[in-house]
């Protein structure tokens, strides 16, 4: 028996070992219904203890189907998602939930959904968005503000307590050019 040279065992050990590739292409589209039960898991994942329960996932769903938006990866699972609800009269958005999986994160994914949906608030004629963002997310702040988001308030937006007893949050502010 002939030993194995240590190089052609590290390259197989390494292929063994290695990601496995991302199936296909990420599908951007508008939620359906029947994707609620993946919407709920998928945000149980990501947020954890603060998830939307699902009662309120299918009311917002009814309420805001146009502008919530999901990544698809085409075996079933949802990847990510973006949600902003509008109101009628004063022109007004908020957005409510952006998520994107652990493992699909740092590739631009986040990026992509909130300009698809400030694209779409922005066609319907919405002129201010505004998000909550936890202070410590330093990867969501740097996202919203490459986008534009600045804090409405000169205290920079911190809101101590705005979900509960040490729940701070951030408040950010985008307005949005008609027509543009």
């Amino acid at each position: 028996m002939t030993a194995e040279p240590l190089e052609r065992f590290l390259d197989r050990h390494e292929q063994l070992t290695a990601p496995v590739p991302h199936p296909g292409p990420l599908i951007l589209r508008t939620a359906h219904e029947e994707d609620l039960p993946e919407l709920q898991r998928l945000d149980e994942e990501v947020f954890q203890e603060v998830a939307y329960p699902g009662f309120l996932l299918r009311q917002l769903f009814d309420m805001y189907a146009e502008h919530l938006l999901v990544l698809d990866d085409g075996t079933g699972r949802l990847r990510g998602y973006v949600l902003a609800a509008t109101t009628a009269l004063d022109r007004d958005s908020w957005i409510l939930g952006l998520c994107v999986t652990p493992d699909r994160r740092r590739h631009g994914l986040g990026r992509e959904l909130m300009e698809a949906v400030l694209d779409r608030l922005r066609r319907t004629g919405i002129q201010r968005v505004r998000l909550t963002v936890e202070p410590s997310n330093r990867a969501a702040i740097l996202l919203y503000r490459s986008l534009g988001f600045r804090p409405e308030e000169p205290d920079a937006g911190l809101r101590p307590d705005y979900f509960g007893p040490g729940m701070d949050r951030q408040v950010l502010c985008l307005r949005l050019a008609p027509g543009t």
